[in-house]
């Protein structure tokens, strides 16, 4: 390996792990800090809450911490909708990255596991995008940035991922909606749903990856 690539390399974890520490350290806001400072934006709340969402993989800020917060700011109903956008639009945006800017060379560094998921798109398009998404074999960035490295269409990975990512959409900010409310049947209520939701696709992994392993054989 040249000395050249092996600075690279180095240069891309060094900036990574600063992202990371940053997010830890200086972003680790909780939801319901997130919650009070979004709303004190007034009527520029919801866009900037967009905003927020679709720029958070390129920061690398935990995408539970957003939803939770949208659930507490906006509800449980008007949350989902908001976090469904920026998510899908997010994701879009990673995928155009990786389309657009990854290349080659992020294509031949890129790990097994990266490649796996390029394999499994390109045969199965839409249908694939959407299991994964509703059942996450795999870290949820990861599938776009794979997504845009492999050829499958754009308004696939966008029907997939937006259809795909409702029921944890929904989970999560009914979850953070019901720490404010009084009702102690909304908050079991929100809880219950958010563990099915968890909990059914664990159930079905096995089988999504005999699955894949089929597809992959064909």
């Amino acid at each position: 390996m040249k000395k050249k690539t092996i600075g690279v390399m180095l240069s891309l974890i060094v900036v990574v792990g600063f992202i990371i520490l940053f997010n830890q350290r200086v972003l680790n806001f909780t939801p319901d800090t997130i919650q009070k400072w979004i709303l004190s934006l007034g009527i520029l709340a919801p866009i900037i809450y967009i905003i927020l969402y679709t720029v958070r993989p390129l920061i690398l800020f935990p995408a539970s911490v957003l939803s939770l917060a949208g659930g507490l700011a906006f509800g449980p109903l008007y949350g989902t909708l908001l976090t469904i956008t920026g998510a899908t639009l997010g994701a879009y945006l990673s995928f155009l990255v990786s389309r657009k800017i990854g290349g080659k060379w992020v294509e031949k560094k890129s790990g097994e596991r990266m490649e796996r998921i390029k394999r499994i798109l390109e045969k199965n398009g839409l249908l694939a995008i959407l299991l994964l998404r509703l059942i996450p074999l795999f870290p949820f960035d990861l599938i776009s940035y794979a997504a845009g490295l492999s050829k499958i269409k754009g308004w696939h990975f966008i029907l997939g991922t937006l259809i795909g990512i409702i029921p944890g959409t929904f989970a999560y900010n009914f979850l953070g909606a019901s720490t404010t409310s009084n009702s102690m049947v909304t908050i079991v209520g929100a809880v219950i749903i958010f563990l099915l939701v968890m909990m059914i696709p664990a159930l079905f992994k096995n089988k999504f990856k005999a699955f894949l392993d089929q597809q992959e054989k064909k």
